[in-house]
This record gives C-alpha cells, structure tokens and sequence, in this order.
C-alpha cells in the first residue's frame, strides 16, 4: 500500500513537473523566433559612373530598398532589380536574334549586433555602344554590292559580385575597371542608409 502511495505521489508530480519544462522551451524558442524576425529596412544606392579620363560622362543611379534582418547569417532571399531592352543583332543568313541588355542588381544584408551591415551585391550591366559595320551578303558578292551593310551593336557589359562590411550613411567605391577596347573606366559606388 505504501509503495502504490509513493507511486502515485511520483505520477503526480512528474505529471506537474513535465508541462512546466515543455511550457518553458517553448517560451525560448518563441523569443529566438521572435529576435530571428526583427529587421532593419535599408536604402541601398548603386551609382555606375563612366569616365573618359578625368570627365564623367555618364552616371546611372539605382536605388533598391530591403529589410536586413538581425542576426549573424545572411538568408537566401533578397531584393531583386531587373530592368533593360532587348537588342536585334544578326545571327547569319539574314536571321535576327534578340539580345538582353540592361541592369540586373540583386542585394541581400543582414544587420549584425554592433549596428554594422554585410552587404551581399551581385551587379551586372550591359549596354549598347556605337556599331560595326556587318555585310549581308556572302564573300564572293560583298564586292559587287558594298551596300547591303548595317551597322551591328557593340554590347558592353560589366560584372561583379560584393560583399560590403558597411555602416548608416556610408558610401564605398566598390570597383572601378577599365574596358579594354574603349578604354572608359567604370567605378561604381555603393551608399548605404538605414530609414528612421
């Protein structure tokens, strides 16, 4: 009779002790869900700048907004930009293929304890410039009838992928490269902002 007493009284108190303990890892994981869903929305400005020499001659401003969380670990979604043309260009044979060309800018961020933000920028950008003369016709014909020719586009493009360590308000000269052929040198400059 003592042992079934001593059973029961057991039963009882592992019956209160056991919610208690599930009440309790339940209450800490809500306030890490509740720490892993604050965020911090930003303004990201991405200016391309063109420059011959010393002069700039084109500057292209972009703005995207995003919300970095708060943590440590930058998640896989982010904010995305795409916005551009399609080019003809000739292909052979009097057939037409049409070229993408514009700017595509993806940027994800996360906002790190001490108030600083990584940045994750993939940027490219590509544009139409000038023209090549291209003949229509084949060789042996190109002699007779110089002027079936167009003017073919010359597509430029730049690439690159960052990963900025950057504080509210910063501005950093992320690249600067020079094309090759036209010798234009292109830097582009990242701003950061947190909005109040």
């Amino acid at each position: 009779m003592k042992r079934i007493a001593i059973y029961v009284v057991i039963a009882m108190m592992l019956g209160a002790i056991v919610p208690l303990c599930f009440a309790q890892d339940k209450g800490k994981g809500e306030d890490s869900s509740k720490a892993d869903l604050a965020t911090t929305p930003i303004k990201v400005q991405i200016v391309f700048a063109e420059f011959e020499g010393d002069k700039k001659v084109k500057s292209l401003p972009y703005t995207m907004y995003h919300n970095a969380p708060h943590g440590s670990e930058l998640r896989p979604n982010g904010t995305k930009l795409r916005i551009g043309s399609r080019v003809p260009v000739t292909t052979g044979g009097g057939q037409m293929q049409y070229i993408d060309v514009g700017t595509n800018l993806d940027c994800r961020a996360v906002r790190h304890d001490d108030g600083h933000f990584v940045v994750q920028l993939s940027l490219e950008r590509s544009w139409v410039e000038g023209d090549v003369p291209v003949s229509m016709e084949k060789a042996s014909d190109r002699a007779e009838n110089a002027a079936s020719t167009f003017k073919e586009p010359v597509i430029r493009d730049v690439r690159t992928d960052l990963d900025l360590s950057m504080r509210d308000g910063q501005t950093i000269e992320s690249t600067m490269a020079t094309d090759p052929l036209s010798g234009r040198v292109v830097r582009i400059e990242v701003t950061l902002n947190v909005l109040k």
